[in-house]
């Protein structure tokens, strides 16, 4: 297949390298000139993917319009506050023709509170959309560590054609129907990350963590089911899956920035010494408005979001979780 990437990234470098790998013809698009010319040149995104080297098969381009011509498959791989606006250069750029669109970023719009795949059905109009999430971190698979990941779609002769596409003997994709409720998964998660980094940081035990990941999974599942998700979703790849391995990887970029926090750091300095996008970040802020707009409450995301922008003590955001009114496990 004619394949353009659209974000270099650590995820989007590694998907592109793998596509490659799979014998597809694939262009990356970077708006970054240095990481353009040192693909073109060492087979290294020496900003975002330092030290791994890239298949020679694989093109950088600084222009959209170039990496996505006559593409029968493009990949979204930019962080998703700026989603929206690649997208838009990417719709300029199809010229009438409509690729299938693999939507690789995890998060939600803020202000809107869209999905990824919502915002690029609506921007790039009659390209079917398939997202891409499950637990997979970049530098595991630049390495061909074994990873298991979900396509979704509502298009399932698209969802179908993005497995075949990506799947090898190292990189695993099953497909699924619930975009709800993968994109939810992949998205939520990141804000528990940065709640099991702040326990990390805190110094805190198993127990606490343990609590953590499984009310989390609660959380994300009560938000999933109001907007329509299939409940089992949630105990596959990008509920469990990605849950699991983002609050607990040493590698997970959300986790570490909630490490930094519970040891007293401002968001602010943490941010200003960091190259990549943690995620949840925004996604906290944003999950929070989305389950008040459909009366889903989500107390962790609710103190995630006020650690993060209101300076609250991260000791106090526990105690007042654990001394919240008592209720039944499962509730609504």
């Amino acid at each position: 297949m004619r394949i353009g990437v659209i974000g270099a990234g650590s995820w989007g470098t590694t998907v592109a390298d793998l596509l490659v790998r799979n014998g597809h013809d694939v262009t990356i698009w970077a708006r970054e000139a240095d990481v353009v010319e040192s693909i073109r040149t060492a087979h290294e995104n020496t900003v975002f993917l330092p030290g791994v080297a890239l298949a020679p098969a694989l093109h950088a381009e600084a222009t959209i319009g170039t990496a996505v011509a006559d593409a029968e498959l493009v990949v979204s791989a930019a962080p998703s506050h700026a989603v929206r606006t690649v997208a838009g250069e990417i719709a300029a750029s199809l010229h009438g023709h409509r690729p299938i669109v693999v939507s690789i970023s995890k998060g939600l719009e803020a202000g809107t509170h869209d999905r990824m795949s919502t915002l690029l059905e609506e921007v790039l109009s009659g390209c079917p959309v398939v997202a891409l999430s499950g637990p997979s971190f970049a530098k595991e698979v630049a390495e061909h560590q074994p990873t298991a990941v979900v396509a979704a779609s509502d298009d399932i002769p698209a969802a179908h054609a993005v497995q075949h596409a990506f799947s090898n003997a190292y990189f695993r994709v099953y497909s699924s129907g619930d975009v709800v409720g993968v994109e939810l998964g992949g998205a939520l998660k990141n804000v528990i990350a940065i709640a099991a980094g702040i326990l990390d940081g805190l110094g805190l035990g198993y127990n606490p963590r343990a609590a953590l990941i499984t009310r989390g999974l609660a959380e994300i599942s009560r938000l999933g089911h109001a907007l329509g998700a299939d409940p089992l979703t949630f105990a596959g790849l990008a509920g469990m899956g990605d849950l699991i391995l983002t609050a607990t990887g040493a590698l997970s970029r959300n986790r570490s920035l909630g490490v930094e926090l519970g040891k007293g750091r401002s968001l602010e300095e943490i941010l200003a010494g960091r190259v990549s996008v943690a995620e949840g970040v925004r996604t906290a802020r944003t999950a929070v408005e989305l389950g008040e707009a459909h009366g889903v409450e989500l107390p962790i995301a609710q103190e995630v979001s006020r650690v993060l922008f209101e300076q609250k003590d991260p000791r106090q955001a526990i105690q007042d979780l654990m001394e919240r009114e008592l209720k039944a496990e499962q509730w609504r």
